[in-house]
C-alpha cells in the first residue's frame, strides 16, 4: 500500500521547526517596541522567515 502524502499541516509544521532562527529574529524585532508596532516594522525580518518558510515546506 503506497504511502499517504504529508497534510499540509505537517508540511507546515515541519517548516517551521527549521525556520528557528528567522523566527526569532523576527519575534525579536516585534518585541523590541511592541507598543509601536505598524504595518512594515520588521520587514527585512519577515521576508527571510517567510522565505524561510516557503523553502521548507516546497522541501517537506
Amino acid at each position: 500500500m503506497p504511502a499517504k502524502p504529508p497534510r499540509p499541516i505537517e508540511k507546515f509544521a515541519t517548516a517551521v521547526a527549521k525556520c528557528t532562527i528567522e523566527s526569532s529574529a523576527y519575534g525579536k524585532c516585534i518585541v523590541a517596541d511592541y507598543k509601536n508596532v505598524h504595518e512594515g516594522k520588521c520587514m527585512a525580518e519577515f521576508q527571510k522567515l517567510k522565505a524561510c518558510y516557503t523553502a521548507a515546506y516546497k522541501k517537506a
